[in-house]
């Protein structure tokens, strides 16, 4: 099979022939029709990310057919069009990941940018009906990562006030979608005016350039305060959060673009006020089938940036040095 393999820190993306896998017994043989990129895939490239070990077939979100069953799996599985859980060993807790929990998409877990992955049967979800294979495919990471931060942490409802920031990412705009189908009034930042115009179009009410010396004073007139901040961006900017969240709100956060520490918080604002911060990554299997069942519920389609054909994977994730993208990044397999 031909698969995409990164060869050390700083190299290209390259196509190579490899040796297609076989399923073990529970497993299931996918022939990938579309997989999509994530900021994880980019960090991995630059050597910036823990445990890498080379070559590699990058890619943790990915969807298409199961084409063969190991032993100990039901045969009709075949034929069946799937999404795939994007990790491995969550664990037994819902409230937390094990230790051992590791995304695809670095050895000794293969990942998605290949025309055939293995997975464990109990990994698999019905494709949406109603969604492209394209469209699936950028579903598991960022979809899950926004889901769990808005129901598992955030225990949204509707009527709430909700802050995206950054919104253009994957996780991000996927967390204005959902906030938006439950029925809340959702406000956005970004650095770009651009992105807060198609946020608009998406169901935002408003959005603030976070370059401006004043987006919180901003924020707070535009909204009268949130309920709900959902940030993947940590950074200073994280302390004036603590300005413009409602008493009882909830401050959850998956990621750290603009910085990889908190700044230092106004601790009387964070108690007197029973404000939460809440730390988030991905989800569990539940989690990945609940937010399944909310995207086939609201009739949910995804926003796509661009689709490129799996060959040009590097030229795909160069995309990402600069960030122009609103939404996802997906890689077409077929």
């Amino acid at each position: 099979m031909k698969a995409i393999i990164l060869e050390g820190p700083d190299k290209p993306l390259v196509l190579k022939e490899v040796p297609t896998p076989a399923p073990k017994a529970g497993e299931v043989l996918v022939q990938l029709k579309a997989s999509s990129l994530n900021r994880r895939d980019w960090w991995i490239t630059q050597g910036k990310y823990a445990n890498i070990s080379y070559p590699a077939i990058l890619g943790t979100d990915g969807a298409g057919i199961v084409t063969e069953v190991g032993e100990g799996v039901d045969h009709d599985w075949v034929g069946k069009e799937v999404v795939l859980y994007p990790g491995y060993n969550w664990g037994n807790s819902e409230e937390y990941q094990a230790n051992e929990f590791t995304a695809i998409g670095l050895p000794p877990y293969n990942g998605t940018f290949a025309e055939y992955i293995t997975a464990p049967v109990e990994h698999l979800q019905f494709k949406p009906l109603h969604l492209s294979f394209e469209q699936t495919a950028s579903l598991p990471v960022a979809a899950l990562t926004a889901y769990r931060a808005l129901f598992v942490k955030a225990r949204i409802k509707k009527g709430d006030t909700v802050l995206v920031t950054g919104v253009g990412g994957g996780a991000g705009t996927f967390a204005l979608q959902f906030a938006v189908a439950m029925g809340c009034r959702v406000f956005v930042t970004s650095g770009s005016g651009e992105k807060i115009e198609r946020a608009r179009h998406l169901g935002a009410a408003a959005g603030v350039n976070y370059k401006a010396q004043d987006w919180a004073e901003q924020l707070k007139q535009l909204s009268g305060g949130f309920d709900i901040i959902i940030d993947s961006a940590m950074g200073d900017g994280f302390a004036k959060f603590l300005d413009v969240i409602k008493p009882g709100g909830r401050i959850v956060f998956f990621g750290g673009t603009a910085g990889g520490n908190l700044p230092e918080l106004n601790g009387r604002k964070i108690f007197w006020r029973h404000i939460s911060i809440l730390g988030t990554m991905m989800g569990s299997p539940a989690d990945f089938g609940a937010m399944l069942a909310f995207v086939n519920e609201h009739k949910l389609e995804p926003v796509v940036d661009e689709v490129f054909p799996l060959a040009d994977a590097e030229i795909a994730i160069r995309r990402m040095d600069h960030s122009p993208q609103f939404g996802k990044l997906v890689l077409r397999h077929s």
